[in-house]
């Protein structure tokens, strides 16, 4: 019976191509998926800075100022952005607008030629 190889002794070590020829295929999707977590996460970001500086913004004594800075301290560490405030049609709405650029894998390295924009109105404060 030494002659004579079973079949387990044939697909010896074919479970190791199989797993070596999947491994790329996987990482692409983990990147894949992870890339489309990061860019659903650029909504967030760009929807949370343009709340907190236009609700800056309204506040009593804010303004443009009030409105950078609350913006500038809601923008997570690596990202990108282009804020903007004041504005808008109505003179009893302050209005804050953010352009923030979808990075490539992880914030800070390169970012995408797309970039989320926000955008947020809050009543002004009635002044005394």
């Amino acid at each position: 019976m030494r002659g004579i190889r079973t079949r387990a002794d044939r697909d010896r070590g074919q479970v190791v191509v199989e797993f070596t020829g999947m491994v790329p295929i996987i990482l692409v999707t983990l990147a894949a998926i992870w890339q489309l977590v990061l860019t659903g996460y650029t909504f967030t970001v760009a929807g949370h800075m343009a709340d907190e500086g236009a609700r800056a913004g309204a506040a009593k004594g804010g303004g443009p100022a009030a409105c950078q800075a609350a913006m500038a301290a809601a923008l997570p560490d690596g990202w990108d952005a282009s804020p903007g405030c004041g504005g808008g049609g109505d003179p009893d709405v302050f209005t804050a607008t953010v352009g923030v650029h979808v990075p490539v894998l992880f914030p800070g390295a390169l970012n995408f030629g797309f970039t989320v924009h926000g955008h947020a109105g809050a009543a002004r404060e009635e002044k005394p």
